[in-house]
């Protein structure tokens, strides 16, 4: 009957978690915890603060945070005050910051202390406070021209407010891309699409009411894939961490019995070199995305007792789209036969539509093609629904782009496979032309990462007087192993098609990276390319 239904939003879950498990721990971080009872409130209170400092209906309200009880209230805080939280990346520069609090239109900013000193004075428009947050023992270090966040909460009440909103389509976040091809662009979630994708994430990560979640995947990054609100739906246990470290993170692994975490391939891999690093003796699930994983690292992860949960997705699909859902014949195969299945993207999770993996050329009626689903023909991945954002802020011609023919468009480029699952080959930006043959910079990286005395690669495309463009390798190697360009290359060519080998391996002692994990390949290519109007050949 009409005017049963109800605007769909992620502030229920709160409020469900806090009416049947209230004294169950919501949040542990240092040597503070949070009941969900306690976590609610403090909700209330926080929200009241928010209004009581100009927050209005709509408004939006900054964030630049390590992971912390603070960063995780906000994102139940601001949307309970009717705002938009606008979680800023830890990594980025003054002028960025400012840019994207300028162009959101923030009206507050909230900070770690240091992080706040980092920034000096940026020139912020619309800002008209900035507010320290408490450090993790809850002492304050309150930076100057900064409010203290006591003196913050001191402004909120604990009268009850509504744990819903009036339009489920109303923007909840904005989330700002990494920008590495240009102006970042602040992509549109909704309370509905937020609610939704969380529940796929319950769903195919596995969380409920005795999960322990350790955060070493950033809060700011899709607001640690929607997992703020997911695991606070299965009413979790969230275990901050502010740095991701190995040595913390098997500490905390061990202490707490973490049962449930996420992050980049270079967090698996921190994970399985740490020299605390031993089999487990309890079961636990580590989600995994943000580039191709490995064999080679999936099969470490393995080699602990530990299961691999690959997704896929983008800061335009609210973190994870797909995932590679394991099927029972899987079982019958060997270590590297799975390990290589494991790596694939996979299909639409539970609350997500299907991918499709696309032609350049439409179709007779002018839509999208799809390529043959034989694991060979590569095309664009595209996805829609409700797991894909309302649009870019204040960008409409960038939205119209992006929803070609009625799908978003990844930019990534992948087969699909005869079984429906669809496998990453590569950025379209990434992709190496040689010769006039295509090179996935991807299989060349995981041809590296098998050697064992590699621990981290990254391949680009770079110009070649012969052959147009060449890969080019650039390599860290694992603690105490040594080894010869020539050896690698041998062993690439063992691997792989002989003219997908690099043209030359670099050793380097880190590779430059996002606060998520992912390697930032324009700056390597940027040196590589200086003084070329083009970065094709």
């Amino acid at each position: 009957m009409p005017g049963l239904d109800t605007a769909l939003t992620p502030l229920r879950f709160l409020e469900r978690a806090a009416q049947v498990h209230p004294e169950k721990i919501a949040v542990i971080d240092g040597d503070r915890t949070l009941t969900y009872r306690e976590l609610a409130a403090t909700v209330t209170k926080t929200a009241h603060a928010l209004r009581a400092s100009g927050l209005e209906e709509g408004s939006r309200a900054a964030f630049l945070g390590t992971n912390s009880a603070e960063l995780l209230i906000a994102h139940y805080a601001v949307p309970l005050a009717g705002g938009v939280i606008v979680p800023l990346n830890t990594r980025l520069s003054p002028p960025e910051v400012a840019y994207i609090c300028n162009h959101s239109g923030a009206t507050l900013l909230f900070g770690d202390p240091d992080l706040l000193r980092g920034l000096g004075t940026p020139e912020l428009e619309t800002v008209t406070e900035a507010f320290s947050f408490p450090l993790q023992d809850g002492t304050s270090d309150t930076v100057e021209g900064t409010t203290s966040y006591a003196d913050f909460l001191s402004r909120g009440t604990d009268i009850p407010l509504p744990w819903e909103v009036a339009d489920e389509n109303t923007v909840i976040s904005l989330n700002y891309t990494s920008g590495t091809t240009g102006r970042p662009k602040g992509v549109m979630y909704t309370h509905r699409g937020a609610y939704l994708n969380s529940l796929g994430e319950v769903h195919h990560q596995g969380f409920d009411a005795d999960t322990t979640y350790l955060w070493t995947l950033p809060m700011f990054h899709c607001n640690g894939w929607c997992t703020t609100w997911a695991l606070t739906a299965a009413s979790g246990t969230h275990v901050c961490l502010r740095a991701v470290r190995g040595p913390e993170i098997w500490r905390l692994i061990d202490t707490h019995g973490i049962d449930h975490l996420a992050g980049a391939p270079t967090v698996l891999s921190a994970i399985a070199t740490a020299e605390e690093a031993h089999a487990l003796e309890h079961p636990l699930t580590i989600v995994t995305a943000g580039a191709p994983p490995s064999p080679t690292v999936i099969n470490k992860i393995h080699q602990l007792q530990a299961t691999v949960v690959h997704v896929y997705g983008l800061t335009e699909s609210y973190g994870p789209y797909a995932v590679c859902e394991p099927q029972a014949a899987w079982a019958d195969l060997d270590a590297d036969a799975l390990a290589k299945n494991m790596a694939r993207q996979g299909v639409g999770m539970l609350t997500s539509e299907r991918l499709r993996v696309v032609r350049d050329m439409p179709d007779d009626d002018g839509g999208l093609a799809d390529v043959a689903a034989d694991g060979v023909e590569m095309g664009e991945i595209v996805m829609r629904g409700n797991s894909v954002m309302k649009g870019y802020y204040r960008d409409d011609e960038g939205t119209a782009t992006a929803f070609y023919g009625g799908w978003f468009h990844t930019g990534d480029l992948g087969v699909m496979h005869p079984d429906g699952y669809v496998q990453l080959l590569d950025r379209s930006k990434d992709v190496v032309v040689s010769g006039g043959e295509n090179i996935s910079t991807i299989e060349v990286e995981q041809a590296l990462a098998s050697h064992p005395a590699v621990a981290d690669v990254a391949v680009i495309g770079i110009p070649d007087e012969r052959w147009g463009e060449r890969p080019k390798a650039f390599v860290v190697l694992a603690p105490g192993r040594d080894v010869t360009e020539a050896d690698l290359l041998k062993h690439v060519k063992s691997q792989i098609a002989s003219y997908k080998a690099p043209g030359s391996v670099e050793f380097i002692i880190d590779l430059p990276k996002t606060s998520t994990g992912k390697i930032r390949k324009n700056e390597l290519r940027s040196s590589e390319w200086e003084g070329r109007e083009a970065r094709i050949n």
